[in-house]
């Protein structure tokens, strides 16, 4: 087939979160498995300087923003066999230090940077020569992209070049809401800003318009298929997703494991497989001295690495860890969010100097090392999309501790579930209790060295590869190719 993915970060070449891992995960393994493979991105600072074999194309932009018009240009780069990338350049709109926000505040024309974006999408996805038969895009801010293509279907003769639109829902917090007055940046018909539609409680809402006027929607994990259609979980767009259901499926993530492993991987201290666990101390003992937190390969170490925000549970871990310090164990913490929860746990590593320590920041060499050195990994999520480190964890043989919600519970088996399989220790309740009660669990399985090490093989046996996802979406792009258009 002939794909074209789009997203607003893609790793290595620019990351805020897992959305950047799942797409250039999700595009290198579709250009493995004999596609031809396109993905669309901004050009953001440092990009042309990380990677010098870009390429400008004769590809020229420009297009209407309200009244206003905008140009641009577009780069390319071909990093593997049948897989290319497309570098929407735009330097008033995406040369700058961060991607989306600066101290905690959303740039105040996210509207129009990533309007801009989603033109430059369906003007691609129209016009590349090798005529694209599938757009693959991915949150809010290629929303507005399903619409634009929509419209181009409906026009004369639209239908015939037009590509299918598979919309993916990485996380539904995120909508990419705006006042009304923004939707004039479009250039579209005022016809489409209604409740099913555009529309959004008064607002225009950029995740909506692409769920609306997708051919099928997919989300990054069975369970948040499922949670989505409910109140608890829909965000305010879960009786669009019901009415949607017959074309909303849940497609996991996978994992890149030619980058998470522990056998070729230059980040950490000494490498081990599930043969030789043994060797996992000695990555241990490194993190202790890496961390300034005292080496003692016998104390139970806990690690987290992610955004600190509402989302991650980063609230009931903070104060169950508090409660849980007690019992003597190790925490350590890499990540950065919303300063109230930065400054808390910089102040439990004040106050428990030789048992927590806390980076503030982004460090993907310290995510290995975490990953590789820590015992257990504590995750307990409000509410998780999919999750990315639990996997990771897992095939580090550390131990997840998670709450039993979307991505969390389709991925990690508790001893309850299945005795004989189980990797790791889930709850149910998003509460303190709960959380310390699982911490419980953790330093009792950690006493029981066999078991311990029953729990840490099945870890490493768990198999998340992205051949398994990208033939999922091979299945979802190939129904919706074959059948036309939306429900």
């Amino acid at each position: 087939m002939r794909i074209l993915l789009a997203s607003s970060e893609v790793h290595p070449y620019s990351k805020t979160g897992g959305l950047a891992d799942m797409v250039g995960a999700l595009g290198k393994a579709l250009a493995q498995a004999g596609h031809q493979v396109g993905i669309v991105t901004p050009l953001y600072m440092g990009i042309r300087e990380r990677y010098p074999a870009l390429k400008s194309t004769d590809i020229h932009l420009e297009f209407p923003l309200g009244l206003t018009r905008v140009r641009g240009d577009v780069w390319s780069l071909e990093p593997k066999p049948g897989l290319t990338l497309y570098f929407v350049d735009q330097p008033e709109f995406y040369q700058r230090s961060t991607l989306y926000s600066k101290y905690g505040v959303d740039y105040a024309d996210n509207a129009e940077r990533f309007m801009f974006f989603s033109k430059a999408i369906s003007h691609l996805a129209l016009h590349l020569p090798w005529k694209p038969q599938l757009v693959h895009l991915n949150d809010w801010q290629t929303g507005f992209a399903a619409l634009f293509l929509h419209h181009q279907r409906k026009s004369p003769g639209g239908e015939e070049g037009a590509p299918r639109i598979c919309m993916t829902v990485h996380n539904m917090a995120y909508q990419g809401l705006f006042p009304v007055e923004q939707y004039t940046i479009a250039n579209l018909p005022w016809d489409y800003f209604i409740p099913n539609g555009v529309e959004f409680y008064g607002k225009m809402s950029c995740l909506k318009t692409g769920i609306a006027f997708a051919d099928v929607v997919t989300t990054v994990s069975p369970r948040y298929a499922r949670e989505i259609t409910t109140e608890e979980f829909g965000c305010g767009l879960d009786s669009l997703l019901r009415y949607r259901q017959n074309s909303v499926t849940g497609i996991l993530n996978g994992v890149d494991y030619e980058e998470w492993n522990t056998i070729n991987n230059a980040y950490i201290t000494k490498p081990y497989s599930s043969e030789t666990l043994e060797e996992k101390s000695a990555n241990k003992i490194a993190l202790q001295k890496e961390f300034g937190l005292p080496e003692e390969p016998n104390v139970p170490l806990f690690g987290s690495i992610g955004r600190l925000v509402d989302q991650k549970g980063v609230d009931i871990m903070l104060t169950a860890l508090e409660e849980m310090l007690e019992t003597g164990l190790q925490f350590v913490m890499l990540g950065t969010g919303l300063p109230v929860f930065e400054r808390a746990y910089q102040d439990l590593a004040v106050q428990f100097p030789r048992q927590v320590s806390v980076r503030i920041g982004f460090d993907q060499g310290l995510s290995h090392r975490i990953e590789a050195g820590c015992d257990f990994f504590l995750m307990p999520s409000r509410f998780e999309p999919c999750g990315l480190n639990q996997m990771y964890s897992l095939r580090y043989a550390t131990l997840p501790i998670v709450r039993a919600t979307g991505g969390l519970d389709d991925t990690v088996t508790d001893p309850r579930e299945d005795p004989a399989k189980a990797n790791g220790i889930k709850f149910n309740e998003y509460s303190v209790q709960a959380l310390s009660k699982g911490i419980r669990k953790a330093l009792a399985l950690y006493r029981e060295p066999e078991l311990f090490r029953a729990f840490r093989t099945n870890a490493v046996a768990a198999d998340f590869s992205w051949t398994r996802t990208a033939e999922d979406y091979e299945r979802a792009y190939q129904k919706v190719c074959r059948n036309g258009g939306p429900d």
